[in-house]
């Protein structure tokens, strides 16, 4: 059997422990898995450089981070899929939006690659509600973040925001 390589990929702006928490249930239903940090299509509070650092410094103490590996990509996902060898790729799902948006995705994806094959995974109630966009905000307001991210980002944003 070949190895079951998963991309996990995303802006990850900044990467939370529902990212963190998503990364660790998927390296127990594969061997191996390459966040992929996308340049990303949107103004990011963070540059690539700076996520991929921040994703690094996020891995440290996860069981099994020595089976992981972050890099950063460009373009379409199926073409970095392919290029980084991976053979599914990992999202969450925290919504119903989200999961509609995920299955229109994964069925485009599936048309430019047909073995484009995408693995979902639902968070745990209690990092549900957690997405980038809320710590950004909750870090703007000067709001305790331990809960939402790890302590290496959690200084990140302080001083991106000035209360650091």
């Amino acid at each position: 059997m070949s190895e079951r390589h998963f991309l996990y990929p995303g802006t990850f702006d900044p990467f939370t422990r529902g990212h963190l928490d998503l990364l660790a249930r998927g390296l127990g239903l594969c061997d191996r898995v390459t966040v992929a940090v996308a340049a990303g299509g949107k103004a990011t509070l963070f540059d690539r450089e700076e996520r991929l650092a921040l994703v690094r410094g996020a891995l440290a103490g996860l069981p099994g981070a020595e089976r992981c590996r972050v890099a950063g990509f460009d373009g379409l996902l199926v073409d970095a899929a392919r290029e980084l060898g991976a053979t599914a790729v990992l999202r969450g799902v925290r919504s119903g939006s989200d999961l509609e948006h995920e299955q229109a995705m994964a069925a485009l994806n599936h048309v430019l690659s047909p073995g484009f094959e995408v693995v979902v995974l639902f968070p745990r109630p209690e990092l549900a509600m957690i997405s980038s966009t809320l710590v950004r905000d909750v870090a703007r307001c000067g709001g305790a973040l331990d809960a939402f991210v790890t302590p290496g980002v959690a200084e990140a944003l302080r001083r991106r925001f000035g209360r650091g």
